[in-house]
């Protein structure tokens, strides 16, 4: 199977966010993108086969090492090399981001985004409670750093500007969660959190993006059959969902119609580092 979600036009246009015109070279090797975590973990450097699935090869650590390799199950595929520890048990629960982090202790909730480990992550005052790989900013596109907070959300947020590089459908920004709006430029661009493909190494046209396994099904079931056939995996349960999980964190309880609106209890954003390319 393989992953996707439908679409809903909305009022913000977005500049800078992921897509097509101008994207990121597609990488073949994933151990050519290193990052301050990799330094104390032996890996090795793997070409995967058309054969090869994350489950088959990792068992029940496969999450772990998609995560530290900072990508999902679509861009697993035969060809592309990839960072595989000579002992996975070091990387159950890989997270490089701190469990403890002074600076959001008086937050209820706070979103740190570190483009150095393309990792972000949710705490409750202070201390970490989920983190996942991010997709951010290609060079010329970066995620701005500094600190920012979340003021709208999208449940089904579509870009209205860029589309989907394959099939050519308006590129999906499912769970959107707005956090800046650059008013010093004439477009006023705004930057979102937001599902999206996540390959491995910067993507973005300036958003930053989570997994979303459910669009891609939606989306990509047809092309991936199509140009791949029986050679391709399919993906199964459980979906790799970061971006639904953040986006039902920042909601909580509160009513959330599932079209654009303005919030007034976002969290704070504090965004650091640079991508390792």
């Amino acid at each position: 199977m393989r992953y996707v979600v439908r679409t809903t036009l909305t009022l913000i246009v977005l500049l800078l966010c992921a897509s097509q015109g101008g994207a990121a070279a597609k990488l073949t090797s994933l151990c050519e993108v290193r990052f301050p975590s990799d330094a104390p973990i032996e890996w090795d450097c793997v070409k995967l086969t058309w054969n090869d699935t994350p489950e088959k090869l990792f068992g029940a650590l496969w999450q772990d090492v998609l995560r530290f390799n900072r990508m999902d199950r679509r861009h697993f595929y035969g060809g592309i090399s990839i960072k595989v520890p000579r002992r996975l048990e070091e990387i159950k629960g890989f997270t490089p981001l701190p469990s403890f982090y002074p600076e959001a202790a008086a937050d209820e909730k706070f979103i740190l985004v570190d483009q150095s480990e393309m990792f972000l992550g949710a705490y409750e005052e202070g201390n970490l409670v989920f983190s996942f790989p991010a997709a951010v900013g290609i060079e010329g596109h970066r995620v701005p750093n500094g600190e920012f907070r979340i003021d709208a959300v999208d449940r089904r947020h579509t870009s209205n500007m860029y589309t989907m590089e394959e099939i050519g459908r308006r590129y999906p920004m499912h769970y959107g969660l707005r956090f800046f709006k650059d008013k010093t430029l004439p477009t006023t661009p705004s930057y979102y959190i937001h599902g999206r493909d996540v390959p491995g190494y910067p993507a973005s046209h300036g958003c930053i993006g989570l997994y979303d396994e459910e669009m891609q099904i939606e989306y990509y079931s047809d092309y991936d059959r199509k140009v791949y056939g029986g050679n391709y995996h399919e993906l199964g349960p459980p979906l790799l969902e970061g971006a639904r999980r953040l986006y039902r964190w920042v909601v909580g309880n509160r009513d959330d119609p599932g079209t654009f609106h303005k919030i007034n209890y976002g969290p704070r954003v504090q965004i650091i580092g640079t991508p390792p390319l």
